[in-house]
């Protein structure tokens, strides 16, 4: 029997990226001088499906709307985007998820804009919307909804959006809207185009379901929403939540259970778990790792998905939280490092209190650079690697807002870790402001690109030793190498580009 509701997305989302979640990010790129399929083969692999095409592991955020949607009495459930034609005669709403349906976020924008080649996850995303499975089931009268993160970038693709069929369009927090929108679809009633889902509307704590299958590489949320305020972040405009521990724990189980190779906690900033506004308070963190670090064992992988640099600058600085953390729990033989994306954005304090203002917070924002500094001292001393995120155009940026960044990734050259620039995108408070694009690159955001590059071509080698050990990931290693030796050149030519400009 076939399923109702089908939850899915393309291949680039649906994919555990040899367990590597960081390869993820390489399917935002374009595939250079290589075939497409061997791009995808290496950054996002197919994965394990059972006979109705229900994949081992799939997105978070796909899995909390399968739980929703079980939870109240319907036959849906998250299917690999190659069986979707298995569900044809019994489909009447296919849900469609995805953090960057277009390529316009960060980092694909970037990528996309440097190289002028279309990323892979935009041509990923437009061939499952015109394969045969999706015509089918539209022209046979199945609804389609969209939504996720990137459910914003449906406002600039209208014309595929009616192309495709598309029904709705849920932008925000999706689990109590999604009920009530398949119901409607299921009985044939009319569904509205455009449905945003505000901080009134959004499910509490324990409207939150819990997932009933395994996760990409074993992700799990702890927290919702962040204090910090930064305007250009949409994810500050929603309400400030934790996620108990039992039902943390449970998830990690549902997980260890699938077989995933490991857990990866989920968080806006993961230091902030139950904190005291944004200073960290050590006992509930710790118990949190101890436990999930218990359930997990030895040899599976663990990870961040966010931390700020301030909470681990005051965690460390006031309860040597982070070193308890590393030394006494989290690091072993086996896992001997800790990954974690962060942010830097600017390493201008005029610009920071004009746009992050709470971002540096408990400290003063005159500290941010400072701030910066301490915390990647830290991570270093601690084996955490973070991936860095750098903003360059945000609106109001000067050239000496830039030099400032510049100088202070120099800084930081002594600490191990990736950090990537990324082009402002127009999202959160600053979504009526204009994109930045290679167009508006001026000299100093060029010299800002290779500061950033160089530091991450320095350190590369080395991390991606101690982040792919194994001698599976050897193709990955070698496609990382060759992506950042052609970002180098194509960095080169358009420095060179700007130069000849300038001179005219």
């Amino acid at each position: 029997m076939g399923f109702e509701v089908v939850i899915t997305t393309d291949r680039t989302m649906m994919s555990n990226h040899h367990g590597k979640e960081f390869l993820g990010f390489v399917a935002t790129g374009p595939p250079i001088s290589m075939p497409e399929k061997l791009w995808l083969y290496i950054c996002a692999p197919k994965v394990k499906v059972d006979d109705q095409g229900r994949p081992v592991e799939a997105p978070y955020g796909l899995r909390k709307i399968e739980a929703a949607l079980q939870n109240a009495g319907f036959n849906a459930a998250v299917v690999d985007p190659d069986h979707v034609e298995k569900h044809l005669d019994s489909v009447k709403a296919i849900l469609i998820g995805h953090h960057d349906f277009f390529a316009y976020g960060p980092p694909s924008s970037e990528w996309w804009s440097i190289t002028g080649i279309e990323p892979v996850n935009r041509r990923s995303f437009i061939r499952f919307m015109n394969s045969p499975a999706i015509r089918e089931a539209k022209r046979r009268g199945a609804r389609i909804i969209v939504g996720g993160p990137a459910a914003w970038q449906w406002l600039y693709e209208l014309e595929l959006a009616e192309k495709w069929g598309v029904d709705t369009i849920v932008d925000g927090e999706g689990e109590k809207v999604v009920v009530e929108l398949v119901d409607k679809a299921l009985r044939g009633e009319d569904l509205p185009r455009y449905v945003y889902v505000g901080v009134d509307n959004v499910p509490r704590v324990e409207e939150i379901p819990t997932i009933k299958g395994a996760s990409v590489n074993g992700l799990v949320e702890i927290m919702r929403g962040c204090p910090r305020g930064c305007r250009f972040c949409s994810v500050t405009l929603r309400p400030l939540r934790f996620i108990p521990l039992e039902k943390i724990l449970a998830e990690v189980e549902i997980n260890i259970r699938a077989g995933t190779r490991g857990i990866i906690l989920h968080s806006e900033d993961v230091l902030l778990y139950q904190a005291d506004g944004v200073r960290p308070r050590p006992d509930p963190v710790l118990r949190l790792h101890e436990e999930v670090i218990k359930r997990i064992g030895e040899k599976k992988s663990f990870a961040w998905a966010h931390v700020s640099l301030a909470a681990l600058k005051y965690a460390e600085e006031n309860y040597k939280l982070v070193t308890k953390l590393t030394r006494e729990i989290v690091l072993n033989e086996h896992r001997r490092i800790l990954g974690v994306e962060v942010g830097i954005e600017t390493g201008s304090p005029r610009l920071a209190r004009e746009i992050m203002i709470g971002k540096s917070k408990p400290y003063p924002v005159e500290m941010w650079p400072q701030v910066v500094e301490d915390a990647f001292r830290i991570m270093h001393e601690n084996m955490i690697v973070p991936a860095a995120t750098v903003i360059l155009g945000i609106p109001g940026e000067t050239s000496d807002d830039v030099v400032k960044t510049v100088e202070l990734i120099e800084r930081l050259r002594p600490y191990r870790s990736i950090i990537v620039p990324m082009f402002f995108v127009p999202m959160g408070a600053l979504k009526t402001n204009k994109w930045f694009l290679r167009d508006h690159l001026k000299p100093e955001h060029v010299e800002a690109l290779k500061v950033m590059f160089d530091h991450t071509i320095y350190w590369a080698e080395d991390i991606i030793k101690l982040y792919m050990v194994s001698p599976i990931h050897l193709p990955a290693r070698l496609l990382l190498r060759y992506f950042m030796a052609y970002v180098k050149w194509k960095v080169k030519k358009i420095e060179s580009a700007i130069e000849e400009i300038v001179k005219k």
